[in-house]
C-alpha cells in the first residue's frame, strides 16, 4: 500500500468519525487517504472512551485501508499499527511496549492508542493518538495513567513532521500484515509485550476472564491460561 499526502486540519471533531461520515456520504477516498488534525474536540477510544487531544501537542490522525482481503486476521491490524508507531518512538530512546489488543505503554502509562472501525464492507477505518508534547500536567488530568515524548525524554516535536516519518514504517508493517497475517508480526509484538505470563483480567463488562496470558494465536487473538488450567482465546475486549 501506500499512502497519501496527509490532508491536515487544525481542528476536527474526531479524525474517525470524519472519516467514516465521508465515506457514508459516498466520498471516492482511495486506500491509503490520511485525515490529520491538530486538535480533535470529541476524540474517540476504545469501548466508548474519549481520547483527549489539546490544540497542537499530540498526534492525532485517521487513516483508510481497503480493501480488506484478510478478514479472518483483522485483530492483528492495529496490531501491525502498534508495531510502527512503537519503532518510531524508539528512535527517541524510549523503551516501548505494546498491551494487547492496541495500545503502548511507557513505564506503564499510555502513549498511544489506536482504534479501529468498519464503516463500509471491506473498508476500515484505523484511528491513532500519540501523545508528543503532553506535559505532566495534562497527564495528570487524565483518568488513567498516561505520558509522552516529551514526559519521557524532555524532546518537543514537530507533530507533523513525527506523522511523515511514521507512514514510511506503518507502510512496511501494514504490507508485512497483508501478505503474511499475524504470522509477520508475532515476534516484534511478542518482545514488547509487557504482560506476556502475568495474571491478567480480559472481557467486556461483566464478561471478563482472569488468568495467565501465555501468548497469542495465529490471528493476534489472545491465548489466556485460567486458574482452573484450562486455555481460552479471546478475540476482543478490555485488558487489565
Amino acid at each position: 500500500m501506500q499512502f497519501h499526502c496527509p490532508e491536515w486540519h487544525n481542528r476536527l471533531t474526531s479524525t474517525n468519525s470524519i472519516l467514516c461520515d465521508r465515506l457514508l456520504q459516498g466520498e471516492p477516498l482511495p486506500n491509503g487517504f490520511v485525515l490529520a488534525a491538530h486538535q480533535q474536540t470529541a476524540g474517540k477510544g476504545r469501548l466508548g472512551r474519549s481520547w483527549q487531544s489539546s490544540g497542537g501537542r499530540n498526534l492525532t490522525f485517521s487513516f483508510l485501508l481497503k480493501p480488506i482481503k484478510r478478514i479472518h486476521q483483522v485483530t492483528a491490524l492495529p496490531m501491525a499499527v502498534a508495531i510502527a508507531v512503537a519503532i518510531s518512538l524508539e528512535q527517541y530512546g524510549l523503551t516501548v511496549q505494546t498491551k494487547w489488543p492496541n495500545d503502548l505503554l511507557v513505564r506503564k502509562r499510555k502513549i498511544c492508542g489506536i482504534l479501529t472501525e468498519c464503516p463500509q464492507p471491506l473498508s476500515i477505518v484505523v484511528g491513532v493518538g500519540v501523545n508528543i508534547n503532553m506535559t505532566l500536567d495534562e497527564a495528570d488530568l487524565i483518568d488513567q495513567p498516561a505520558t509522552s515524548v516529551f514526559i519521557e525524554s524532555g524532546q518537543q516535536l514537530s507533530v507533523q513532521s513525527f506523522l511523515d516519518r511514521l507512514l514510511p514504517t506503518l507502510t512496511v508493517w501494514i504490507q508485512n500484515w497483508q501478505r503474511c497475517g499475524f504470522s509477520a508480526l508475532h515476534a516484534a509484538w511478542r518482545n514488547r509485550c509487557f504482560n506476556l505470563g502475568k495474571e491478567i483480567e480480559v472481557g467486556d463488562g461483566n464478561n471478563r476472564k482472569t488468568g495467565i496470558l501465555i501468548g497469542f494465536g495465529s490471528a493476534g487473538q489472545l491465548r489466556l491460561q485460567e486458574d482452573n488450567g484450562q486455555q481460552t482465546e479471546i478475540w476482543a475486549g478490555d485488558l487489565s
